[in-house]
């Protein structure tokens, strides 16, 4: 009886707030403080006054630079950007030639295959004429007659002679690409504000700018090494067999009228994994060919695997301005977050407080209605 007597009053019990009013200096500062704190969060460290929208940008890029190259296969060679931009435009993302395997004088005709252990045959049984292997180098035709290594491989219908892509240069063939420059025209507009951001730059001040984070962290022109050596990288290593960077542009605004002006904020980081041992084929490269006639008309070419640095540029960011939708709404979520406040005063008083005893037995009080007088409880 005396449980059901309890449930009894805790469900049908009508609870009603009670004014306790407490003079003391240390427990309203602590209230009234804490109130600042959750004001202050909402509507000025969250911005909450703010409406917000997502960033739009173009982005090209120009490169420039030059370089110089001596090889056997190419000999002598003058680079400029028209050689190692591949292709000249490209969508957020530009490429930059630092190696590359030369295989000159190619021609459609037959040649034997490289040894593989699908290629390696003792008989013209083995050689399949007409197969195609998509990992092959061409199509299959009869037994060879010359020897790998002391391996036979079967003939293929190819550009011969084949390319030998193990050889690659321990050094990059363009090391000074360091010293390349990019000029980066970004342009971003936020949709909502029907406002476009336009650097402000001019002619004059990029003819003697250069990106620096420290005395010139607004110039759009860059110089790669400087680039890759933010990103944590050394460029000559990664030249030799390439990777991906990207330059990351943060356009977070503030387009309130006290704000000031709005500027771009770079950073960059390498994307690719650099690490051979958990990477499939680690670095960045592809073939692309040049294509000659000769005097009596037979087509030849210059097979070239290039490997290099691609830089993506990313663009991203949210600009914010006053709203008096927002500000309502936030005011409103600030006020009812002011509830709790009481609740952290309770526990200063319940702790700290030289008369916590009194004012615990004063918090609650039970009053019954078949009685005139009233009881305290802590």
């Amino acid at each position: 009886m005396g449980c059901c007597h309890s449930c009894l009053h805790y469900v049908l019990d009508y609870e009603t707030p009670k004014t306790l009013v407490i003079q003391s200096k240390a427990v309203g500062f602590v209230f009234r403080f804490t109130q600042l704190l959750v004001i202050l969060y909402v509507c000025v460290v969250q911005k909450g006054y703010q409406e917000t929208d997502s960033v739009i940008s173009t982005v090209t890029t120009k490169v420039k630079g030059f370089a110089y190259s001596n090889t056997s296969d190419l000999e002598h060679r003058f680079w400029d950007v028209a050689d190692y931009v591949i292709p000249p435009q490209g969508d957020h993302s530009f490429f930059v030639l630092t190696n590359i395997i030369v295989t000159p004088n190619q021609t459609q005709s037959r040649c034997p295959e490289l040894p593989t252990p699908s290629s390696i045959c003792t008989a013209d049984c083995d050689c399949t004429e007409g197969h195609s292997d998509p990992r092959s180098n061409g199509r299959l035709s009869t037994l060879g007659d010359n020897k790998h290594n002391g391996s036979q491989t079967c003939e293929v219908l190819s550009w011969c002679p084949l390319e030998i892509d193990t050889n690659l240069p321990k050094h990059a063939m363009l090391a000074a690409a360091e010293n390349f420059t990019v000029l980066i025209k970004n342009s971003v507009t936020y949709p909502k504000f029907k406002r476009n951001i336009m650097p402000q730059i001019n002619s004059s001040y990029l003819r003697r700018c250069e990106f620096n984070r420290i005395t010139d962290p607004d110039c759009p022109i860059f110089r790669l090494k400087h680039i890759v050596s933010e990103a944590g990288e050394d460029f000559q290593s990664m030249a030799v067999k390439g990777g991906v960077l990207g330059i990351l542009i943060d356009w977070s605004c503030d387009l309130d009228w006290w704000a000031g002006k709005c500027y771009p904020k770079y950073s960059f980081q390498r994307l690719d994994n650099k690490n051979p041992n958990n990477s499939v084929a680690p670095g960045y490269n592809f073939r692309f060919a040049r294509y000659y006639k000769t005097p009596d008309g037979e087509e030849t070419r210059t097979l070239i695997k290039g490997y290099g640095i691609r830089f993506d540029v990313i663009v991203f960011g949210t600009a914010g301005k006053f709203g008096i939708v927002p500000t309502i709404v936030n005011l409103g979520a600030a006020l009812s977050f002011l509830s709790l406040v009481p609740a952290v005063s309770d526990w200063v008083m319940l702790t700290c407080a030289r008369k916590k005893d009194l004012y615990n037995k004063h918090k609650v009080t039970y009053l019954n209605e078949d009685s005139d007088s009233e009881s305290v409880s802590g």
